[in-house]
């Protein structure tokens, strides 16, 4: 089993997370690809000390890019939005 600190790698703070956040009370992290839903949930209960409802998980594929005549990939990466039960938040950046 892994440590619970290497399956989740950052928070994604984007517009639709923070919209997720305040209507839908979910939180969206990258995490590690070969991480499952169960991981994904103990390891948010255990570091930030809340009560997950569910896990949602998505494989988001690397877009193609383009600098002048060279063509390349962003690297892709495993997404989770983790539904938090009523009463419980998780706050990262306020006021900004």
């Amino acid at each position: 089993m892994k440590s619970i600190y290497n399956v989740l790698k950052r928070p994604r703070i984007t517009e639709k997370a923070t919209f997720q956040k305040e209507t839908g009370n979910q939180v969206v992290f990258e995490v590690d690809p070969s991480a499952n839903k169960i991981e994904i949930k103990e390891a948010v209960e255990k570091i930030f000390k809340v009560k997950v409802k569910a896990v949602n998980t998505i494989n988001m594929k690397g877009k193609p890019k383009r600098v002048g005549m060279y063509f390349g990939k962003r690297a892709g990466f495993k997404k989770a939005i983790v539904t938090l039960e009523a009463g419980h938040t998780i706050d990262f950046i306020e006021g900004v």
